[in-house]
């Protein structure tokens, strides 16, 4: 062993494979690098630039939900009705999907309250094959409603998505008005449905369930459309406006109610649940 090795190897260094990855964070916005531990308590959103990342449904629960919520089982569809396959499988995707973040598909739900008061809610994952919406997204919004409608509690979706998944072609657009269904009986129930839409929600996401609220909230600048804007302007041939399908632009223009940043986000879902829960008569 060469000098410099014993040297090396007698200093308190910390392995290479643990700094630089799990250390720190670079902002996607303002390219800042950040403490790892200052980001996650920040709620991964930038101190800088104030930035929100995207995070997944294990995050969102600890987040809104008390203690003690409970995971609702993902339900079971057919995991490939059309056998298709791209340059890779479709079940090879799926599986590389549920080995990188731990979750059975995009949409999962939890039974839980906030402030004691009880909820059922549910997270997409952009980061399972873009939070795309298949039968099994379907099935799971289907069970987070009527879960919610046999415990009498609002519904809360949050929302990431690029669109519908392509592997299942029309079956996954058929998750649409299946959606739309299940809303009507969480609004026949007299239950309310609160969306909170996160960057980004697109595609038949956002032209369906995303967009059926009572209330409409969304995360500062999140992406929010049906379309991509270089299909928009391709289309109509006109340049869009700055910061068109941003939450702030949508926020102005009517198509949701507010902006809010994480950190709040909580205390607004309580404090709009207890506006729109009936309460028994004392």
């Amino acid at each position: 062993m060469s000098w410099i090795n014993r040297v090396r190897n007698a200093l308190p260094f910390t392995k290479k494979e643990t700094t630089a990855e799990t250390l720190w964070h670079k902002c996607p916005s303002c390219n800042e690098m950040i403490f790892i531990k200052e980001w996650e308590e920040n709620l991964s959103v930038c101190p800088r630039c104030d930035h929100h990342g995207r995070i997944g449904p294990s995050e969102r629960f600890e987040h809104i939900l008390d203690a003690g919520f409970i995971l609702l089982p993902t339900p079971h569809v057919q995991e490939d009705p059309l056998k298709f396959r791209d340059s890779k499988r479709y079940p090879d995707r799926i599986k590389a999907a549920r080995a990188a973040t731990g979750d059975q598909d995009a949409l999962i739900n939890a039974r839980g309250a906030i402030d004691d008061v009880p909820l059922v809610m549910g997270v997409q994952n952009f980061a399972f094959m873009g939070g795309s919406m298949g039968m099994g997204v379907g099935a799971a919004f289907i069970q987070g409603v009527n879960d919610a409608i046999a415990h009498k509690c609002p519904y809360v979706i949050f929302t990431a998505a690029g669109g519908a998944r392509m592997q299942e072609g029309i079956l996954s657009l058929m998750q649409m008005p299946r959606a739309t269904v299940a809303i009507q009986k969480l609004h026949a129930a007299g239950l309310p449905y609160i969306v909170v839409l996160t960057d980004p929600t697109t595609g038949g996401v956002t032209a369906s369930y995303a967009m059926l609220g009572d209330i409409q909230i969304s995360e500062p600048n999140a992406l929010i459309g049906f379309a991509g804007q270089r299909v928009i302007e391709s289309t109509i041939r006109e340049k869009l406006p700055e910061g068109f399908q941003r939450a702030e632009y949508l926020l102005d223009h009517g198509m949701i109610d507010m902006v809010v940043h994480r950190g709040e986000l909580r205390d607004t879902l309580a404090r709009v649940i207890g506006y729109l829960t009936p309460r028994a008569a004392d």
